[in-house]
């Protein structure tokens, strides 16, 4: 049985975003920088006790791209970058409070 905040359905753009139509009918979409500057594992969210870093090549930032996405159980999706980053699991209730709209 799903709920109202369960996403019905995912759409992947690896060049774009992801769209999520939720249980409710509503829709979120989230553009790929957004979510890799939302990312929630412990190196980026800065949890494990050490300020992120930021690049030392600040003018050069390839396309960013995702490579992956999977499940995780029920619960979350876990995306690969193109920049070699994996370690992010964004749970449903994590995206539908980053929700844009």
């Amino acid at each position: 049985m799903s709920g109202p905040t369960d996403p019905r359905h995912i759409a992947v753009s690896r060049s774009k975003g992801i769209t999520i139509e939720w249980g409710d009918g509503r829709r979120s979409y989230y553009d790929l920088r957004y979510l890799r500057d939302r990312c929630p594992c412990a190196s980026c969210s800065g949890t494990h006790g050490k300020t992120p870093q930021a690049s030392p090549f600040p003018m050069f930032q390839p396309a960013l791209r995702i490579v992956e996405v999977e499940p995780v159980g029920n619960y979350a999706l876990r995306i690969r970058w193109s920049d070699g980053h994996s370690t992010g699991i964004y749970s449903y209730d994590y995206l539908r409070s980053l929700s844009p709209e």
